[in-house]
């Protein structure tokens, strides 16, 4: 799953996105709202810590784990990392 940043997690070689693209993906595609959109990224934006960050109201989680499933986000972390350029 990602990250309340964004990225998805891995090790050497993983895909790494921008903080905010997946969040504004899932805007985009209608899988946030831009109420929960606009207070995911506040609250990001606002965590220094993983530990501010994992403190993130549950309601804000859920319309989060729940985009990221119907994004079939966990697919990129199932692929072979990238070797290249």
């Amino acid at each position: 799953m990602i990250g309340p940043t964004g990225a998805a997690r891995g090790g050497t070689g993983s895909f790494e996105r921008p903080p905010m693209q997946t969040l504004d993906d899932m805007q985009q595609r209608h899988l946030l709202t831009p109420e929960q959109h606009a207070e995911i990224g506040a609250w990001v934006a606002r965590g220094k810590t993983p530990e501010a960050i994992m403190a993130m109201p549950p309601h804000l989680w859920r319309a989060l784990a729940l985009a990221s499933v119907l994004m079939n986000v966990d697919a990129e972390l199932t692929q072979p990392p990238l070797f290249g350029p």
